[in-house]
């Protein structure tokens, strides 16, 4: 095929409209055209942007948002989309600002191919993932806003009231509001902050609920689309969702574990100056990805024996505790890339307690032969502690004395 003929697509997405815009691959402008945020302006937006040319990529501005809609036809269309990052304001400053500006400025990035990245298909389980997530995060901001808004109600309240419940705990002080009633003797004021508390703590109460189904489904999408992932240390089902939810339904995108840990804003990037040669974190990427390492790196830090091992020696080296966590991020990056671009099934652990049973040992001698809390055994025999590296070295541990066991 002929160069010539190849041609770029760029779009700038709003929530009614859409503006595209065509180019050559010599960056000669085309045509350009405004389409409605509907399933007939997809359409009529796909054949506009194909009928000029063979149609290499087209590029699309916030295909997270506004652009959502129109980058799932695209994909399900079979064309190559890019998520084109809007240009900085002293850019836009200097060639002023349209729809149609926008929309050409967004064809020549996807022309250069430079600030672009593949878009997220979101039409998988990742994206169901994010939406549940969303609503539950959503719902944890509400209920935390219930429980301070109580207990500032409950410190400027009457003092018959204030002293009724000033001391008790968050639980024993939801369940008391609602089941409290309106008290003979009130005056208005006592009457109607009595009935605001019980109503602040129903909807307490429904909140909790409500988190607690989204943790459900949380939980079910989260074993259905990656179950190694949850049985690696320190993994829990929020943090994993959130990492599937920056990897998205098509994790193939992500080109290496360099890159992933760009997107989670997890890679080293370079402090040097003078004679000070350092390394220094990240602070681009997706927040709310490094935000889950960073909380896996915490959680190993506090219970893994080797991660704690690593950061006595990098600190005997000289680094800081950000230097630490920063180098430990980007070993979980690299670690949480392999499991989602490469699922694995589940690691099964039912074999273990009969193991245990048949070789005649006892859970008190497990724990102290791999210096763990006898609880620890318990769980993991039953498969409620999600731990891979834990249970292989168990598994591991009964092969080598097996022969032992059965010789004696």
């Amino acid at each position: 095929m002929n160069d010539q003929s190849l041609i770029v697509a760029g779009v700038d997405t709003h929530k009614d409209t859409h503006y595209a815009a065509v180019i050559s691959v010599t960056g000669e402008h085309l045509s350009a055209a405004q389409f409605p945020t509907t399933d007939a302006g997809y359409r009529a937006l796909e054949g506009f942007i194909t009928c000029h040319g063979a149609l290499l990529r087209a590029g699309v501005e916030g295909t997270n948002s506004y652009g959502a809609g129109l980058t799932r036809h695209l994909h399900e269309a079979g064309i190559e989309v890019v998520e084109v990052i809007r240009p900085a304001r002293q850019t836009r400053r200097m060639r002023g600002k349209s729809d149609e500006i926008d929309a050409y400025a967004a064809a020549h990035i996807a022309l250069a191919n430079n600030n672009t990245v593949a878009a997220k298909t979101g039409t998988g389980l990742a994206e169901a993932i994010r939406v549940t997530n969303a609503a539950r995060r959503s719902a944890i901001k509400a209920r935390t806003e219930v429980i301070v808004q109580l207990k500032s109600l409950i410190v400027t309240a009457p003092e018959s009231i204030r002293t009724e419940f000033r001391d008790l705990t968050t639980t024993r002080l939801i369940t008391r509001l609602t089941g409290s009633r309106a008290r003979v003797g009130d005056d208005e004021v006592a009457s109607r902050t009595r009935t605001a508390l019980k109503r602040l703590a129903a909807r307490y109460q429904q909140l909790d609920v409500e988190i607690a189904g989204h943790d459900t489904d949380l939980a079910q999408l989260v074993d259905t689309v990656n179950p190694a992932l949850v049985q690696a240390r320190g993994i829990a089902t929020v943090t994993a969702a959130q990492l599937l939810i920056t990897a998205g339904d098509n994790p193939d995108r992500l080109r290496s574990e360099a890159a992933f840990a760009m997107l989670c804003g997890a890679s080293p990037l370079p402090a040097s100056s003078g004679k000070t040669t350092r390394h220094r974190l990240n602070r681009g990427g997706d927040r709310a990805a490094n935000s889950a390492l960073h909380k896996i790196a915490i959680v190993r830090l506090a219970t893994d024996p080797e991660t704690r091992a690593y950061a006595t020696r990098r600190t005997a080296e000289g680094k800081t505790k950000k230097d630490i966590l920063r180098c430990l991020k980007r070993a979980i990056a690299r670690e949480v890339f392999h499991l989602i671009t490469t699922p694995q099934p589940a690691a099964d652990s039912s074999d273990l307690r009969p193991t245990r049973k048949r070789l005649g040992l006892s859970l008190t001698e497990v724990a102290d032969a791999l210096d763990c809390a006898i609880s620890k055994i318990s769980l993991i025999e039953r498969g409620t502690i999600r731990d891979t590296r834990f249970l292989h070295r168990y598994r591991a541990w009964l092969n080598e004395n097996q022969p032992h066991q059965i010789a004696a």
